[in-house]
């Protein structure tokens, strides 16, 4: 098979894998993230256009109309922030439009200004119109791709305030793909500038079809963030991060109010040991003390000077270093140790046991037993 061949093949693989992804996001299989999912399956479908006038010069379809050219650049346009649409509501899923959210319309309707300025040749260089419009497809994508990682990482360290377990839902795969489509926005106005094309090689194409079955991958495995219940996800979503980390900036409770709490907790947590189930999370451990979550959340911060997911998996860290030190438990494996101290995967056991000890499970076990 020649280059010419082999890339041909990648581009329709490319287009339909794209447009498979997007329908998969749409009937959302796991149920999880619906609002979220339907938007990402809209970005997938709007990234799939990007390959339709190679996909119909392929399928010797008959000639675009130019009409036809500027509804899919003009729509095209509209991928990043319909990313930067499905991000939010990973993120919030009660998010509701306002008006300020007018502001979105701007950058597209001058876009389309431009597209049809430059389509009715207009007495204007038309280098002038496609560099106006590189201008503002670079500045819109890299707007929203960065208003995107700045909600992710606000979002992970949001999990960390109710959940004691953010594994596949703290949104790193997200991220990653952010990151990923910063650099392939780049490339692709880099390589349309240098080689005066708007065909991608062989070797884009190809990196194109891989980032699109990590994106698969990872989107298609994730799990619900917040609660299914309505007031118990309006609860976490309201938590306001600044104020329960800081703990001086509103008083939620009394200084009486929050030892005695904090001497219930502790109680609490030796004789119940709450957090051996591994789905553990703020509200559940809130209804055990008869307390708000928010009211749980503040005496954490402020009274613990740690968040929920760190208090949490102190104990179970504790926990699963008494039973690595155990004689009678050599016979279970890491997993099988990780599963009786309240973690839910090795993976995610690994990584909090070194972050808290700075060694990871099987190094303490061997360096416990030899001391």
């Amino acid at each position: 098979m020649d280059t010419n061949n082999l890339n041909t093949l990648i581009i329709i693989v490319i287009n339909g894998s794209l447009i498979l992804l997007s329908f998969l996001n749409f009937i959302n299989p796991l149920k999880v993230n619906k609002r979220a999912n339907f938007w990402l399956g809209v970005s997938f479908l709007l990234w799939s256009t990007f390959w339709i006038e190679e996909i119909t010069s392929i399928a010797n379809i008959i000639e675009i109309n130019n009409y036809f050219i500027i509804f899919i650049r003009f729509i095209q346009f509209f991928t990043p922030l319909v990313f930067y649409l499905s991000v939010i509501y990973f993120t919030n899923p009660d998010y509701k439009f306002q008006r300020s959210d007018i502001k979105h319309t701007l950058l597209p309707l001058l876009y389309l200004i431009v597209l049809l300025m430059q389509f009715f040749n207009f007495n204007i260089d038309q280098r002038i119109f496609q560099f106006l419009l590189i201008g503002l497809i670079l500045y819109q994508s890299i707007f929203y791709v960065v208003k995107s990682y700045i909600e992710i990482r606000k979002h992970q360290k949001k999990v960390l305030l109710f959940s004691s377990d953010i594994e596949e839902i703290d949104l790193n795969w997200l991220e990653h793909i952010i990151i990923l489509m910063f650099l392939v926005v780049i490339i692709v106005i880099l390589y349309n500038i240098l080689f005066y094309t708007t065909n991608l090689n062989i070797f884009i194409n190809l990196a194109f079809l891989i980032i699109i079955y990590f994106i698969a991958y990872y989107s298609l495995k994730q799990r619900e963030i917040y609660p299914l219940d309505e007031k118990q996800r309006s609860e976490l979503i309201t938590i306001n991060q600044d104020e329960s980390l800081a703990g001086i900036k509103r008083k939620i409770i009394t200084d009486e109010e929050m030892i005695v709490i904090k001497n219930k907790l502790s109680e609490i947590m030796l004789s119940q040991k709450p957090y051996l189930d591994s789905e553990l999370n703020l509200i559940k451990l809130a209804n055990l003390l008869s307390i708000t979550p928010h009211q749980l959340s503040y005496v954490i911060n402020t009274g613990f000077n740690e968040n929920f997911f760190q208090f949490i998996n102190s104990y179970r860290v504790d926990k699963a270093k008494e039973l690595l030190l155990n004689r009678k438990m050599d016979k279970l494996t890491i997993l099988g140790i990780a599963f009786e101290s309240g973690f839910n995967s090795k993976t995610s056991f690994n990584t909090t046991f070194k972050k808290i000890t700075n060694q990871t499970p099987s190094e303490f076990k061997k360096t416990g037993l030899i001391l």
